[in-house]
């Protein structure tokens, strides 16, 4: 053990000479989400008001007698008619952004109103341009104006509008905010803890085998009086440390980023969830065994390669079989079962989501243990055994 430690420390002390090391293993972890979140909502409300208060420019179509929508319309808030379009061009107008919106009566709108038949208005205008914005603020006066009609129907036939009703609908929940908000960043953030755990341990693997044997190090190492598993586990050792310190300092740029006043009440209050002190332990409970699996794989293409460069070209290329797991865990609908709490960074990425809404079901978080201890030792035995081939180590 002793041996081991002596290992470790000597390692450790190498890599946090490393700056680049530092920076990717901490700094960035750490100040990622508070930048990303501030970034985020500030640029997020600077474009809502921007399309709150633009003024639209709306193409109207419709007959002299069907004036009432276009009084409420000149009377609404930032917005200007536009007379003169030509009917066939409005699509394209709205697409090069001469015009927001149009809006085009059926010309037998009148008619069809009269029959007591609902009339035909077309709303034409681009979603991607402003979230919507300009769809929402034309709805609202548009609804008014159908409320208007209604009224005057309903009085022309003599009837209570409340008879047209024949349902009261009442809508309850049952999800609590911090179940719905969850769901819904609580797969963002255990893909950027995965990602992080996993740039975290690659530079120090990198370094600690096939940088040791660019520099020529290894074999004076190998000729020392420890024995090739004492070299290995005080080596994994630094990488899962690596590992776990970016997950960590992802974890306090959370908590920084809790403290940031732009950021929405509702987004606020779940990644305070996580970091209550049992949803962190819970996570890193999580991480840990999932950054052992990760350093041994990396250890072992590191230990084949010949030289940092050829190593940091084998690994790139696997970056897939991390990020996609933990991409799919960003995908509604896929649920944390028996059968995905069996596969490799999913479950992790799965399990986390959980831990952020509040529903985790721990029958199913043991078997995720299980299956991130049982592949945990088998990438430290793989690696290990990887470690004592000298074919592999001085492969030419």
């Amino acid at each position: 053990m002793n041996t081991i430690m002596t290992i470790f420390k000597k390692e450790l002390t190498d890599t946090l000479r490393d700056r680049r090391t530092l920076i990717i293993m901490f700094i960035i972890p750490f100040a990622l989400l508070p930048v990303m979140f501030t970034v985020m909502a500030k640029i997020g409300a600077s474009q809502v008001k921007k399309a709150q208060d633009k003024e639209l420019k709306v193409a109207y179509f419709a007959n002299a007698n069907e004036s009432h929508l276009k009084t409420m319309l000149e009377e609404a808030e930032g917005i200007k008619l536009i007379f003169d379009a030509d009917a066939d061009s409005v699509e394209a107008h709205i697409r090069t952004n001469k015009l927001d919106a149009a809006i085009i009566f059926a010309p037998n709108f009148s008619e069809k109103f009269n029959a007591l038949k609902p009339g035909k208005i077309s709303v034409f205008y681009q979603s991607t341009n402003d979230a919507n914005i300009t769809w929402s603020r034309l709805k609202k006066v548009i609804d008014q104006f159908e409320k208007d009609l209604l009224e005057q129907r309903f009085i022309s036939l003599n009837l209570n509008k409340n008879t047209a009703k024949v349902l009261r609908l009442e809508q309850t929940d049952v999800a609590t905010a911090q179940e719905k908000y969850g769901k819904m960043i609580g797969g963002f953030l255990p893909y950027i803890f995965i990602l992080f755990c996993f740039m975290g341990s690659m530079y120090p693997a990198i370094d600690l085998a096939a940088g040791e044997k660019e520099r020529g190090t290894i074999e004076t190492l190998l000729s020392s009086p420890a024995n090739r598993f004492q070299i290995i586990v005080g080596k994994f050792l630094v990488v899962v440390i690596s590992g776990c310190t970016s997950a960590i300092a992802t974890i306090l740029g959370m908590l920084v980023a809790t403290k940031i006043g732009d950021i929405p009440e509702e987004i606020t209050n779940v990644l305070g969830a996580l970091l209550e002190p049992k949803s962190v332990i819970l996570v890193l409970s999580l991480l840990i065994p999932l950054t052992v699996f990760l350093a041994g794989i990396l250890l072992s293409i590191s230990i084949f390669a010949k030289s940092f460069k050829e190593a940091q070209s084998l690994i790139t290329p696997g970056n897939i079989l991390v990020i996609l797991p933990a991409a799919i865990g960003m995908v509604p609908g896929i649920t944390l079962n028996y059968g995905t709490a069996l596969i490799p960074v999913l479950n992790v990425s799965l399990a986390t989501k959980e831990i952020l809404a509040g529903t985790l079901q721990y029958d199913v978080l043991i078997v995720v243990y299980i299956s991130q201890i049982v592949l945990a030792l088998l990438s430290l035995w793989f690696c290990s055994k990887w470690f004592e081939r000298e074919e592999i180590i001085f492969r030419e």
